[in-house]
């Protein structure tokens, strides 16, 4: 099963290519980073304009590559895995538009894992409709975005459930909480590779739901395993919890 492996100089980029290294069954036809100035037959600054015959394009660049990932992913019905967070309107709209020309497997977080815990979360929140809702997301100082693409993934799990309560980004000032509302507040420091909990609580228990990523390793992991489902699928938008079931 042959690879395009967009970001492929980044953090995760690495960490992907030796996952792919240690599976044995696939292999990296074309890896793709602007970083790159010694190239060889495999690495490109760019995608290539010609068809090079891969099954997948597995993106774990940044989320504005989305349109250079779907022309080719057009032009040469290739399937894709996006791995990257932090989307304006306009390209969440472009990955809208991908999915209904080829299979777009979109996840705020690879982890199977954090696919679990949204479960989880939202069938608390369900059982317990009058727990007050907080969500706190930590991760390393050099993540960009906040709260994560994870954090937003588990907050709109929740509200699936409870359709009425609206988020709130952090705290401050004078004033009580709202019922209604799913706190979400985003720690930046050092190299925490990424944490999730959910605290449900209230008058009289509080339940707690949580994620801890040890490595990057489990990221690469669930993109390959993405990869894997969704080759040979039929155009659409797939995301973890239609692979886990």
């Amino acid at each position: 099963m042959n690879i395009i492996l967009n970001g492929a100089n980044g953090r995760m980029g690495k960490e992907v290519r030796a996952a792919i290294e240690k599976d044995g069954t696939l292999g990296v036809i074309a890896a793709i980073d602007k970083s790159y100035e010694l190239m060889n037959a495999v690495q490109m600054t760019n995608f290539p304009v010609y068809d090079i015959g891969a099954d997948v394009i597995i993106d774990f660049s940044h989320h504005s590559a989305i349109y250079e990932v779907a022309e080719y992913a057009e032009k040469f019905n290739t399937p894709v895995v996006l791995c990257t967070t932090g989307q304006t309107e306009e390209e969440l709209a472009e990955i809208q538009a991908l999915a209904k020309n080829v299979p777009v497997f979109f996840s705020a977080n690879m982890s199977m894992g954090v696919a679990l815990l949204c479960e989880l979360a939202k069938k608390s929140a369900e059982v317990l409709p009058d727990a007050e809702i907080e969500i706190i997301e930590k991760h390393h100082s050099a993540k960009l975005d906040a709260p994560s693409g994870t954090a937003l993934m588990l907050a709109n799990a929740i509200k699936s459930v409870r359709d009425k309560l609206k988020f709130v980004l952090g705290r401050n000032g004078r004033q009580a909480r709202d019922k209604n509302e799913i706190g979400i507040h985003a720690v930046r420091a050092g190299s925490i590779v990424g944490e999730h909990e959910v605290i449900l609580a209230t008058k009289n228990e509080i339940i707690t739901v949580s994620h801890s990523a040890m490595s990057r390793c489990v990221f690469a992991d669930g993109a390959i395993a993405a990869a894997k489902w969704i080759k040979g699928k039929p155009a659409g938008m797939y995301t973890m919890q239609d692979m886990i079931g």
